[in-house]
């Protein structure tokens, strides 16, 4: 009989020379190849849910309006698993669509998991911000739009950039999901790999996607430290990230 400690160690050697194999990074099916997947599998839904969620969300903010909606996409968003999720998006995609199985149903996943943090913060930073900012530029004589632009954005744009952080990790950590329906990306290896009982090529795709995800999160936070003005740097409310919790 083997020990626990003993079956770890082999199932670490053996992640070890899966990963320093030089055939599991090339060809169409290598990390290379792969890695190319999870990068497009996680950027469409994600790019595609910050093009709706953030700017419904500020207008939403700034208006003052839209807090039942917010709650409920919050409630929504916390409440239907991932899981769930991805089995609408394939029969949709299989049986309404005709799409067939690929990674369509990951896309539609990754984009409802995206939508409901990027709206709830950006509403939620837009409207908190300081009324007493917002007076002092309408007595200047600033529009609304100039108030909305020059004002509000870049006081929300910490809590913003903060909120498509956690969600970019989120959805790079979801997409694996994606392998269940015969989905390209680094999740193939986790699937794969237990199907083959490949403890190696399965250990190694759960630390490829591990890295991926750190490296995404330290990318979106050079970008913040560019993009947010330096007196706000540093100032994000932690309290005001909200709602990137849900079930799985």
């Amino acid at each position: 009989m083997v020990a626990p400690g003993g079956r770890l160690m082999d199932a670490i050697v053996e992640t070890f020379r899966w990963l320093t194999d030089a055939a599991s990074w090339t060809g169409p099916r290598g990390v290379l190849a792969r890695s190319l997947e999870h990068l497009w599998i996680s950027l469409v839904p994600l790019a595609s849910a910050m093009a709706v969620a953030i700017p419904a969300g500020v207008l939403a903010g700034h208006h003052r309006r839209g807090q039942a909606v917010g709650a409920a996409i919050s409630n929504l968003g916390r409440a239907v698993p991932s899981l769930a999720l991805l089995v609408f998006g394939l029969l949709l995609s299989v049986r309404v669509l005709g799409l067939g199985f690929s990674f369509w149903p990951i896309v539609f996943t990754l984009f409802f998991l995206a939508l409901q943090p990027l709206f709830t913060n950006s509403y939620t930073a837009v409207r908190e911000a300081d009324p007493a900012l917002l007076e002092a530029a309408r007595g200047q004589g600033l529009s609304e739009r100039d108030v909305l632009l020059a004002v509000e954005l870049p006081v929300a744009s910490p809590v913003i950039l903060t909120a498509v952080r956690i969600t970019a990790v989120q959805v790079v950590a979801t997409a694996p999901l994606g392998a269940l329906a015969a989905g390209g990306g680094l999740g193939r290896f986790i699937i794969d790999g237990f199907g083959q009982k490949d403890d190696g090529q399965m250990l190694g795709g759960v630390v490829l996607v591990a890295v991926f995800a750190l490296l995404v999160e330290f990318a979106i936070t050079r970008l913040e430290r560019r993009v947010v003005p330096g007196p706000l740097q540093g100032r994000t409310d932690a309290a005001a990230v909200v709602a990137t919790g849900r079930a799985n």
